[in-house]
């Protein structure tokens, strides 16, 4: 507390700040222009050279793309995309120290009718996307989100891949180098040619069919997640499509970290593994890919602005969203905040994850009736009676069929007759009269027809833990699209075949 008789004439202490070296930690003659972490100081030239180093290096520890091989670069205009797009230029530059030998495409999926951008706005930005990507030569797509509502079921299918699982991914690449050396020096190197798919005029209707299937949803929770699902069925079908066996994510260690929170949340623990690792083969010949995944949003920053990386801001259904609006907002806002005040938060998420295994088994190796319906994953939902799903379940069977059982009382009452017609039906008898197929004689509505779409609860048992709490926060499952509620009548038909000849069909110990 001051007091009248103190001197406060005494000069005062200024507070020491803590200094950063001029100089660059790497060449230590350069001057600094760049601070990735306390006492990581960078000129620009070292900081490049660190920055593609970072990038060779993810490819060349695993080994996953092989020479000659056409790969996808899912490109979404922002910067750790852009900034991925702009490595691989750099590799297949002439003067590259070493060169990429791959051969890449670019995709980027237009989202704006679910963000609800004019029609004006969504060619502006497609403008600017395929002036970028004219810029690098390469053949590119702009596919409309719309699209994913006329996909075949094929998509939810599980394609063998062309090496065999068991042979060692370090002989399937040395004798992949062979074959290009070889085809290299005949002369027969295979190159892309620089094909451009322009982004088509979309109808309005088709356009009010996707935002009514996201809108289905009542959480912004929800929607991003079936927005998620949605895309990555877009992006696998067209690397199919066009001939591509890779998609290169630009997923970085900041959004991963943030990914891994968020997983956890929504119930996805068992595939934090397809996730958020480098490699994803949950597709089978499709393999999805994250070679931006050892960078920080903090880094890739710095880059796109020293060496003016292009990008084009697209906003999304989650732009100027509140921090609560949905748990993926809720867990960026924790995380981005945390990493401002301890900056070691992100790293350690992501180092954290690296580690994590999951019980169940394998998505690469389950067979395709234990793979969820939607996100393509192996079904966690055979768990031992004495755990939280099951428990989960039990509380919330004891809580329907009590409004269900007081509903059939109050039908019981007032008309008996339909009650005789359901307990026959229920035990197992056509629903139409004696003689006459129910599917003919409803119009193709009974019982018996195969256009009848499933319903919610009969997708239940096809689902992950996740998937069914997307699918239970939303209004109408008829609103989904064809592909998937086809491939569901295929799964249930064929348990439903197993079961009954089931008596019959061998053991595989037999």
């Amino acid at each position: 507390m001051c007091q009248v008789e103190e001197d406060y004439h005494e000069p005062l202490q200024r507070a020491e700040v803590p200094s950063v070296s001029k100089k660059c930690v790497k060449c230590k003659e350069g001057t600094a222009a760049v601070v990735i972490r306390a006492g990581d100081a960078f000129c620009g030239v070292c900081f490049k050279e660190y920055f593609i180093h970072k990038f060779r290096a993810m490819l060349g520890k695993n080994r996953v793309i092989f020479p000659g091989e056409k790969v996808l670069l899912a490109v979404s205009g922002g910067p750790s995309s852009c900034s991925m797009l702009s490595q691989v230029q750099e590799g297949l530059s002439q003067n590259a120290h070493k060169k990429l030998r791959f051969l890449p495409g670019i995709v980027f999926i237009d989202e704006g009718g679910v963000a609800g951008q004019a029609v004006e706005d969504r060619r502006r930005m497609a403008a600017e996307l395929q002036a970028v990507f004219t810029a690098t030569g390469l053949p590119f797509f702009l596919v409309p989100l719309e699209q994913v509502l006329d996909l075949p079921s094929s998509v939810l299918t599980v394609v063998a891949a062309a090496t065999s699982p068991q042979e060692p991914a370090a002989r399937a690449y040395k004798a992949s180098v062979g074959d290009f050396i070889r085809s290299d020096a005949v002369g027969c190197q295979t190159s892309l040619e620089p094909e451009q798919r322009v982004l088509a005029d979309v109808q309005e209707s088709r356009t009010h069919l996707l935002q009514h299937l996201i809108g289905s949803a009542k959480t912004l929770t929800a929607r991003e997640d079936l927005l998620s699902t949605l895309r990555q069925h877009l992006l696998v079908h067209t690397a199919r499509a066009e001939g591509y066996s890779k998609v290169m994510l630009g997923d970085n260690c900041t959004r991963l970290a943030i990914k891994l929170l968020t997983s956890i949340s929504l119930g996805r623990g068992a595939q934090l593994a397809q996730d958020t690792g480098f490699l994803d083969s949950r597709y089978g010949d499709i393999l999805l890919v994250r070679p931006m995944r050892d960078y920080s949003a903090k880094e890739i920053a710095y880059y796109n602005r020293l060496f003016s990386v292009p990008s084009v801001f697209i906003p999304s259904m989650e732009t100027k969203t509140m921090d609560k609006s949905s748990i993926q907002r809720l867990t960026e806002s924790f995380v981005t905040k945390l990493q401002a005040d301890f900056p070691s938060t992100v790293s350690t998420i992501y180092r954290t994850s690296e580690k994590l295994q999951t019980a169940c088994r394998s998505s690469s190796t389950a067979d395709l009736c234990d793979r969820c319906l939607l996100c393509m994953c192996a079904l966690d939902t055979a768990s031992e009676n004495a755990s939280a799903f099951k428990a989960t379940l039990i509380s919330e069977q004891l809580s329907q069929p009590r409004s269900a059982a007081a509903a059939r009382v109050v039908i019981s009452n007032q008309n008996p007759a339909p009650m005789e017609q359901e307990s026959t039906a229920a035990i197992g008898e056509c629903c139409a009269s004696a003689g006459e197929d129910c599917g003919k004689a409803a119009g193709g509505e009974g019982c018996c027809s195969s256009a009848k779409g499933p319903e919610s609860t009969d997708l239940r048992s096809l689902l992950c833990y996740s998937c069914q709490l997307t699918i239970k926060d939303m209004s109408s499952v008829e609103r989904l699209p064809h592909y998937i509620l086809s491939e569901a009548q295929r799964r249930q038909r064929r348990s439903q075949i197993r079961e009954e000849i089931g008596e019959f069909l061998l053991d595989a110990g037999d």
